[in-house]
């Protein structure tokens, strides 16, 4: 009975049930009849952990890589949802008038110029980085209403025009749509509102530094691509890899023309702080205007503050309608 106990169950290899409770380490159990070995936990040899790490590694790099390459390809996004124009305005109940724009560098750009009685002036419209004009009819409307006739256009190699998307690009498209209204539609400058939205927010900004018109709308902005990218990105070096730049924050340091900043304080995709630092550094006149509602939406979900809003910034800096 003694030796059952001290020995334990029978077996092949006699245990000592005194060290039952502590496998492992090397003991002299009370007993002294037996010494018992460590279960040692099995360790992963060196050279794995090394494979893992840089199997990591370089999908890391490969990420990094196909960021920088092919990132012209997350920002320009004319297919989304489609590059064919769907409807006109006159599907709004507009009026409107197909026009073509030529850029200084050859390239064909397609338009509508929507116009209106007794307009207070001519808004220039630089829509977002995906889809094309067709998109933009809920937009069209309210200008309409607002007094505004409208040119729309599609950068280059969205929609119907030609050409390939760049940054400078989408400068040179701006300026010829610029040079479209004041020269070929002898619309004085003072007339003119530019209007961007997210994208076409920059690209409206940059045509204000060399140009003076009687106002400057935003709406959805971000301050740079290069803050955004780091924002949407804080596990890559998203600052060096931009390849992109649209800094709106520094060229509103230029702009002298009054200036309305629209932004959602719900944008999902461009934060409300991106709107408040680009009002911080705008230079007077200038006004904020806080929306509800996403960041394809908020003009339509908060539609009444909006048009007020638009109503109200206009009156104070474009002519009066004429009666």
């Amino acid at each position: 009975m003694l030796t059952a106990v001290i020995l334990g169950t029978v077996g092949p290899e006699p245990t000592c049930a005194l060290m039952a409770a502590n496998r492992a380490e090397w003991s002299l159990p009370a007993c002294g009849l037996c010494v018992t070995r460590p279960l040692m936990r099995p360790r992963m040899p060196f050279s794995n952990v090394w494979v893992i790490v840089l199997l990591l590694g370089g999908a890391y790099g490969a990420l990094v890589l196909t960021l920088f390459f092919f990132q012209s390809h997350l920002l320009y996004l004319p297919n989304m949802p489609s590059r064919d124009v769907v409807v006109t305005p006159a599907e709004a109940g507009l009026a409107y008038e197909s026009v073509t724009i030529t850029t200084e560098d050859g390239v064909t750009l397609d338009g509508w110029f929507v116009p209106v009685s007794q307009a207070r002036g001519l808004l220039l419209f630089f829509h977002g980085n995906a889809g094309n004009i067709s998109h933009r009819l809920d937009s069209l409307k309210i200008f309409n209403e607002l007094g505004l006739a409208t040119l729309i256009f599609d950068y280059r190699g969205y929609g119907r025009s030609g050409g390939e998307p760049s940054e400078e690009g989408t400068y040179r498209d701006a300026e010829a749509a610029w040079r479209f209204v004041t020269e070929g539609r002898h619309i004085p400058p003072r007339d003119v509102v530019l209007f961007g939205r997210s994208l076409g927010a920059a690209i409206a900004a940059h045509l204000a530094t060399r140009h003076t018109p009687g106002a400057l709308i935003i709406e959805s902005a971000f301050t740079s691509v290069p803050d955004l990218a780091a924002e949407l990105y804080p596990f890559l070096p998203a600052r060096w890899l931009a390849r992109f730049r649209y800094s709106t924050q520094a060229d509103l340091v230029s702009v002298l023309s009054p200036l309305l900043i629209v932004h959602s304080r719900d944008d999902e995709i461009i934060p409300f702080a991106h709107g408040q630092r680009l009002f911080a550094v705008a230079n007077e006149p200038k006004r904020l205007l806080e929306l509800r509602g996403g960041h394809n939406d908020g003009f339509l979900v908060s539609r009444h503050t909006y048009v007020d809003g638009l109503h109200t910034f206009l009156r104070a800096h474009l002519r009066p309608r004429n009666p």
